[in-house]
């Protein structure tokens, strides 16, 4: 069965369990709703939705395929909300989609895929009547706060993975493992922005238009949840950049110690070059040498090269090449 919860409510308080397969006659003021919330419908079980509380056939439709960005919708005096839900999955990023059909007296919540059932949001509402009283708009406040809030842990345990990345570049080259997750992640937080802009959209219609079943009093309750939105949007932009920059920053470490390394050797060839030079001049065994016969020639020539390499190291030392 996936019906995983469905009451009535009156001023606030849960009255009674319905089944979907009852029509709930409320009065028009808000006192009164039902609540429903289901998981993985079947076609049946929505076709009977329907024809209890006059779901439009398109809403319907999209809610059985759940492939649909975040949007909102009016039908009639109904409203269809589309909303985006996210969790990880090891090192990605799953997706889970909860349609919300919004009456006078009515909201229906459809989930697809989500790892968060609504039971916890809906004891909070319960044990707060004073605000449950206000109707289905604060439930639909509610849910779409709770769906945004879902988004944060995500941003910020991707947040704490970078953070450990980018110190470890300070300390070592970045693995071939490391720079492909880099890359993982920032597909994974592009993925993430195409469902954060509708979901803000979604929030800011429901600031500023006025809509079916959406008292302006809640207003300020949806422009909270536009807030949630942008924050996590701010945050995933600033994780982009930092990603951006933790490659690009291991790039130019790597560079710059390769640099090093190639002065390093450019510096150590320059001074061996000098008793390999001498070296190769008294092997070519000429037999006119004046310096053959020189009594102390030998000792001249190593002292010599040791003086010419010291200068070298001394000169190399000082420009910091070695």
């Amino acid at each position: 069965m996936t019906v995983i919860a469905a009451y009535l409510y009156r001023h606030g308080q849960r009255v009674r369990a319905v089944s979907i397969d009852e029509r709930i006659d409320c009065p028009a003021d808000k006192s009164e709703f039902v609540w429903i919330g289901i998981a993985d419908p079947s076609a049946a079980e929505m076709e009977t939705l329907q024809r209890n509380y006059g779901l439009h056939p398109l809403a319907v439709e999209d809610a059985l395929k759940a492939d649909q960005l975040p949007k909102i919708d009016i039908y009639g005096d109904q409203l269809f909300v589309v909303a985006r839900t996210a969790h990880l999955e090891g090192d990605r990023i799953a997706y889970g989609e909860t349609s919300i059909f919004v009456g006078h007296s009515h909201i229906i919540t459809v989930r697809h895929g989500s790892a968060r059932t609504h039971k916890q949001l809906r004891d909070q509402l319960e044990a707060a009547p004073t605000l449950l009283v206000h109707g289905v708009d604060y439930v639909l406040h509610a849910i779409l706060d709770f769906i945004v809030d879902g988004y944060l842990p995500i941003v910020e345990t991707i947040e704490e993975e970078v953070l450990d990345m980018e110190q470890r570049t300070l300390d070592n080259f970045l693995s071939r493992e490391e720079v492909t997750r880099i890359f993982t992640l920032r597909r994974e937080l592009i993925r993430f922005q195409r469902s954060l802009g509708p979901m803000g959209e979604v929030a800011g219609r429901l600031v500023r238009l006025d809509l079916p079943c959406v008292d302006p009093e809640t207003r300020p309750y949806f422009n909270d949840v536009l807030d949630h939105v942008h924050r996590v949007q701010v945050m995933v932009d600033g994780l982009r950049e930092v990603l951006t920059s933790v490659f690009e920053f291991s790039n130019l470490l790597e560079q710059q110690r390769t640099g090093t390394i190639t002065r390093q050797l450019a510096a150590w060839a320059a001074i061996l070059a000098v008793p390999t030079a001498i070296a190769g001049i008294y092997g070519m065994n000429f037999k006119y040498m004046p310096e053959l016969s020189t009594h102390y020639g030998y000792f001249v020539v190593l002292g010599a090269i040791a003086l010419i390499c010291a200068l070298l190291y001394v000169q190399f030392k000082r420009v910091k090449w070695l």
